[in-house]
This record gives C-alpha cells, sequence and structure tokens, in this order.
C-alpha cells in the first residue's frame, strides 16, 4: 500500500496498490470522506468537487457515513430517558473531522470518531466509531465497529451514502432487490419496478433484499455490486436528476428507527458491535 498527501485537485491523502493501481481518496476532517475509489482504471464514485469546496454545504458525493441515525426523525428529535435531543439529517458523523489510524494489515485505511462536546450535545453517549476500509482487486471492503463507553445502552442506526457514477439514469438497472419495496418520500409500500423506472426523475427507495443487489449501466459499460450482511442488510437506492449518479446505501434500519424500533440496534455498556458490507466492481 502506498499513501501520499496530494494538494489537488483538493487537499486528500491517497491510497493505493501498485500491484493493480486501484486507489483511495480521502478526507479525514471532512466526515472522514471518501471522495474517490478507482478499480480496474474506472472512477467508481460520482463526486461534485465544486459543492465540496462550500463547508457550509452538505456534502454530494464520495461515501458519506451516516451515524448514529439513517434519515431523519419525527420534528428532528430523539427522545431518550436523559433528555430531548436534536439530531441533524443522517446524523453528525459526516460532518465532523474523523482520525485517521493505520491498519495492521497495511490493506487500506482506518477513521476513527469518538464523543465529543459537539456529538454529547446531540446523542448522550460517549462512543468510538471506528471504520475499516480494504483496498482488493476490483473490491472495497469496509467494517464498522461501534463501541459503546457509556454507563446506559446505547440505540443507534448506522449506514453509507455512496454516490456512483452513472452515464445514463434512464437505462441504468438493477438485479437482485424483492418486487416491493418503501417508497420513503411517501412511506407507502409500492412496487419496486415501478420506481426504478422512475429513476431519471428522481427516486428514494428501501427494501430489504435476500443476497447481493447489482447496479447495471449499460451505457457506461460497469456493473458493481453490493454486497451485505445483517444487519447492515437493508438497502438503499436514491436518486438526483439531473446529477449523473445513483447511490446503492446499505442500512441497518429504515429511517426513524430509533424512534419507531423497527431495526434499531443497541450496544450494552462496554461492549462494541461490528456492521461490515462489500462492493465488487464486475465490471
Amino acid at each position: 500500500m502506498v499513501v501520499v498527501q496530494r494538494d489537488a485537485p483538493y487537499p486528500h491523502i491517497e491510497f493505493s496498490e501498485s500491484v493493480d493501481g486501484d486507489l483511495l481518496r480521502v478526507v479525514p476532517e471532512r466526515g472522514g470522506l471518501i471522495t474517490g475509489w478507482r478499480s480496474a482504471g474506472r472512477e467508481r464514485l460520482y463526486f461534485d468537487h465544486e459543492r465540496f469546496l462550500d463547508p457550509l454545504l452538505s456534502v454530494r458525493g464520495g461515501i458519506p457515513v451516516l451515524f448514529p441515525i439513517c434519515g431523519g426523525l419525527p420534528g428532528g428529535v430523539l427522545s431518550l430517558p436523559q433528555g430531548r435531543f436534536q439530531l441533524p439529517q443522517h446524523g453528525f458523523a459526516r460532518d465532523l473531522p474523523w482520525q485517521l489510524r493505520p491498519l495492521a494489515d497495511g490493506r487500506g485505511i482506518g477513521l476513527e470518531l469518538e464523543h465529543n462536546a459537539t456529538t454529547l450535545a446531540l446523542y448522550p453517549f460517549r462512543f468510538l466509531l471506528r471504520l475499516e476500509v480494504r483496498l482488493a482487486p476490483g473490491t472495497l471492503d469496509i467494517s464498522a465497529v461501534v463501541h459503546n463507553h457509556d454507563d446506559e445502552p446505547m440505540p443507534f442506526s448506522f449506514g453509507l451514502h455512496p454516490y456512483f457514477r452513472i452515464a445514463d439514469l434512464a437505462t441504468a438497472r438493477f438485479e437482485g432487490l424483492p418486487h416491493r419495496c418503501v417508497d420513503q418520500l411517501t412511506g407507502q409500500e409500492c412496487d419496486t419496478d415501478q420506481q426504478i423506472d422512475l429513476m431519471a426523475e428522481g427516486i428514494d427507495l428501501l427494501a430489504h433484499p435476500a443476497g447481493p443487489v447489482r447496479l447495471i449501466d449499460p451505457s457506461g459499460g460497469t456493473t458493481l455490486e453490493l454486497q451485505t450482511s445483517a444487519p447492515l442488510d437493508r438497502v438503499v437506492i436514491w436518486s438526483d436528476p439531473p446529477r449523473p449518479m445513483v447511490c446503492l446505501e446499505p442500512w441497518t434500519a429504515p429511517r426513524g428507527a430509533l424512534v419507531s424500533g423497527v431495526g434499531r440496534l443497541e450496544v450494552l455498556p462496554g461492549a462494541q458491535l461490528q456492521l461490515h458490507t462489500r462492493y465488487r466492481a464486475l465490471a
């Protein structure tokens, strides 16, 4: 693994495999954001560089991390025995600086986010969130370990929000999705194929597939596969036309899980929970 600090087109750290040329780009201080993944000579991720340069705007691109919630909460409020807390959409992990940590096997990057005064005002738990991102030929392997350093059980949801380049939203398709899904714009169950047909107009759906999900972009000649592992096994598909991208996201739970209880995870005091997912570039 070769590690280089780059200044252009924006300051970032580049990790590359000298054997096959695959590489990662990461900006730890901007939410531990992976901004680039090159595999088989192709850049797989969509990244809005101009928007990224404005720190007041949310990122559109790369792989934002969603923690301790996915989506939003009713009224933006998390009610707990400790009180009522205002949590922003998708939580706070994607907005805070992370620490870069080396991996013992040298096959990728480690990133850590720990509780601080900012997080405790939003979410009253002492935690450590560690990501391990490993490169292999055609593969991006991501593990997350959530440590509870508090004296109380810690509820949370976790997700990733990767943006993938698409040559043509009108012809892109998916394999491996169940027949029914939830339209996250309305909260209603609906036909998955009908939703996918609207991808060029903008969709936001949640599904619970039984196995891998493939994103096929015939116009771009690319195929990506998301391999999920429980409990990080729900899948969100989101498009935002006219941006030439689609998000294929692993989540642990639907929106509002910390209130509804559906899919809510909990880590006991002093314990930890590991989550895992993998992307494969098949073409």
